[in-house]
C-alpha cells in the first residue's frame, strides 16, 4: 500500500531528474533521497545468494536474447573444442554450442555476478575501474544498446584488456533500482564509469562508503545515458571506447597503477614480514629444542647419578650387612666350631698348615673332626679375634654345619667366595673342598696327616684395615 502511494511522487521524482539531466544542471542530494518507499514489485531478494542468482539470471538472459556468450565462456569453449581436458570442460561447451551452435561468434563482457554493492567493493579492494550498466526493457533504445554496444568486440577487448570491473542490472530488479538511483540515472540504457581518486568534493558512487578525508575515495568518473544507434550517440560502442582510450585511462590510471604498486609493496612487505617472524619462531622453536634437550639430558644425567647412588648405597648396605652376619658368626665358630687338640694321638691326624705370609702352623684334629673346623681354623688365623668388631655379637641364625651350609647358600656366594680361601694337600696336590659335615679321617691322602696349603682365592678386606681407611684390602700375612 505505502509503494502505491509512492507511485506518484516516484514518476515525478524521475521527470525532474531528466530535465536535469537534460540541461546539464547538477542534481541538489537531499539527506532523505534514499528513503525510497517505491519499490519494483519482481526478483525481491530472499537470501544471502540473491544478488548473484539475480545476475547470473540477467546475464543468461542477455546472453539468450544477443546470441552472445561472455567472454569467459567463449574462451572456454574454444580451448575445449581444441582439445578438452576433462568431462566437465567438454560438459559446458557442449552446452553451449547447443544454446548457440558456433562459439566463435559475438561476445560480451565478463559480468561481475554480485551485487551493486559487492562491485563497488571490488573495484576498491583492487584498485580497478568500475563500468556500471544500468538497463530498462521499458525503454526502445535498450534492445539495439544489448545487440550492438555490449558485444561490440572493440569494446568487449578494451574492458578485458584493462581489466575492468563490468557490472549490469535491470531497474525491475532491486540491484539494478539501487543502482538507478545511486547512480542518478535519468534515461536508459545508462552507462557509468568509477574508480578510486583522490579526495575531493565529488560525488560519490555509495551512498553508505565513508572514508577518511586522507584515503582515496570511489567516485563516479562519468556517466553515458541515452541512444546508442549513431555511433556518435551516448552510449554507442565507438563513443564508449573512445572515452575509455582518450579520457578515462589517462586520468585514472597512473593513480591506480600508484595504488596497485603501493599495495603490491605493501603485500610484498607483509610477505618478508611473514618470513621473518617465520624465521624468527623457526629459530626460537630451535632455541627452545636445545634447551629442553639439554634440561633433559641434565636431568636424565642426575636420575642416573642418583640411581647409581642409591645402588652403591644399597650395595654397601648389603655388604656391611652380609660382613656384619659373618663377623658374627666368625665370633660364634671360634667358640663352637673350632675344637682343642686332641689328647690321644691314636685317633688324631696332625697336620701342618703353610699360610700365605710363609709362617706354619702345626695343629692335631680328631679323625671325626670336620672340614669344617679345619676351615674355620684357617679363617681365625686369617682373620684376628681383635679385629672383628666388638659390636659385633658372636651369634649364628642356624647353628651347626647345616646352619652354616644355609648361610652360604643365602648370601648368593659359592663356598670358595665365602670363605675366601682353598685348601690343598701339599704332596699329592689335590683340594680339599668344604662340605658340610665331611670328617677329616675321610679325605684321601689325610688319613696319617699331611701338609696343606692355604691359597687365597679373594681380596680379603680385613675389618681392622678397612677402619684405618687402608685400600689394599686383607693382608693375609700378617698373622697372630
Amino acid at each position: 500500500m505505502l509503494s502505491i502511494l509512492a507511485f506518484p511522487f516516484h514518476v515525478l521524482a524521475s521527470i525532474i531528474r531528466f530535465v536535469f539531466g537534460t540541461l546539464r544542471i547538477p542534481l541538489p542530494q537531499f539527506p532523505f533521497g534514499s528513503l525510497n518507499f517505491y519499490r519494483p514489485f519482481g526478483n525481491r531478494n530472499t537470501g544471502p545468494s540473491a544478488p548473484y542468482s539475480i545476475a547470473d539470471r540477467w546475464v543468461r538472459a542477455l546472453e539468450d536474447e544477443t546470441g552472445a556468450l561472455c567472454l569467459s565462456r567463449a574462451r572456454a569453449g574454444r580451448v575445449d573444442a581444441a582439445g578438452p581436458s576433462n568431462a566437465l570442460a567438454s560438459s559446458t561447451s557442449a552446452n553451449l554450442r547447443s544454446r548457440y551452435g558456433s562459439i566463435g561468434g559475438k561476445v560480451l563482457p565478463d559480468f561481475f555476478l554480485g551485487s551493486y554493492e559487492e562491485a563497488l567493493q571490488t573495484c576498491q579492494k583492487e584498485a580497478r575501474i568500475g563500468c556500471i550498466v544500468v538497463l530498462s526493457d521499458e525503454h526502445d533504445d535498450v534492445a539495439e544498446f544489448k545487440r550492438n554496444t555490449l558485444t561490440d568486440q572493440t569494446l568487449v577487448d578494451l574492458l578485458h584488456a584493462n581489466e575492468f570491473i563490468v557490472w549490469g542490472g535491470d531497474v525491475r530488479n532491486r540491484e539494478g533500482w539501487s543502482a538507478a538511483q545511486k547512480l542518478q540515472a535519468t534515461t536508459y540504457p545508462f552507462v557509468a564509469f568509477v574508480a578510486l581518486q583522490p579526495p575531493r568534493n565529488s560525488s560519490f558512487a555509495s551512498s553508505s562508503s565513508t572514508r577518511s578525508s586522507s584515503s582515496p575515495t570511489l567516485t563516479i568518473l562519468s556517466r553515458h545515458q541515452g541512444s546508442s544507434i549513431s555511433s556518435s550517440g551516448p552510449t554507442s560502442a565507438t563513443t564508449l571506447a573512445d572515452h575509455i582510450t582518450n579520457q578515462l585511462l589517462p586520468r585514472v590510471g597512473p593513480f591506480l597503477e600508484r595504488i596497485k604498486s603501493a599495495a603490491r609493496q605493501r603485500e610484498l612487505e607483509r610477505l618478508l614480514r611473514e618470513e621473518q617472524d617465520r624465521a624468527f619462531e623457526e629459530s626460537a622453536r630451535r632455541d627452545r629444542e636445545k634447551i629442553d634437550a639439554r634440561i633433559l639430558s641434565e636431568k636424565l644425567a642426575e636420575e642416573e647419578r642418583r640411581a647409581k647412588e642409591e645402588r652403591k648405597a644399597q650395595e654397601e648396605a648389603e655388604r656391611a650387612r652380609k660382613e656384619g652376619v659373618k663377623a658374627g658368626w666368625r665370633k660364634w665358630a671360634r667358640k663352637e666350631l673350632i675344637p682343642s687338640e686332641p689328647t690321644d694321638a691314636r685317633d688324631s691326624v696332625r697336620v701342618t698348615l703353610r699360610l700365605p705370609d710363609g709362617q706354619r702352623l702345626v695343629r692335631a684334629f680328631c679323625t671325626t673332626d670336620t672340614v669344617t673346623a679345619l676351615y674355620s681354623l684357617v679363617d681365625a688365623r686369617l682373620i684376628p679375634a681383635e679385629s672383628l668388631p666388638e659390636n659385633e655379637k658372636a651369634t649364628s641364625s642356624e647353628p651347626g654345619e647345616a646352619g652354616l651350609a644355609h648361610l652360604i647358600e643365602s648370601s648368593g656366594d659359592d663356598a670358595d667366595s665365602w670363605w675366601g680361601f682353598k685348601l690343598f694337600l701339599a704332596y699329592p696336590r689335590r683340594e680339599i673342598t668344604w662340605k658340610a659335615a665331611a670328617q677329616l679321617g675321610g679325605i684321601e691322602g689325610l688319613e696319617r696327616g699331611g701338609q696343606i696349603v692355604v691359597e687365597i682365592i679373594s681380596q680379603r678386606a680385613s675389618i681392622s684395615e678397612a677402619a684405618e681407611g687402608n685400600d689394599d684390602g686383607y693382608d693375609t700375612e700378617e698373622s697372630v
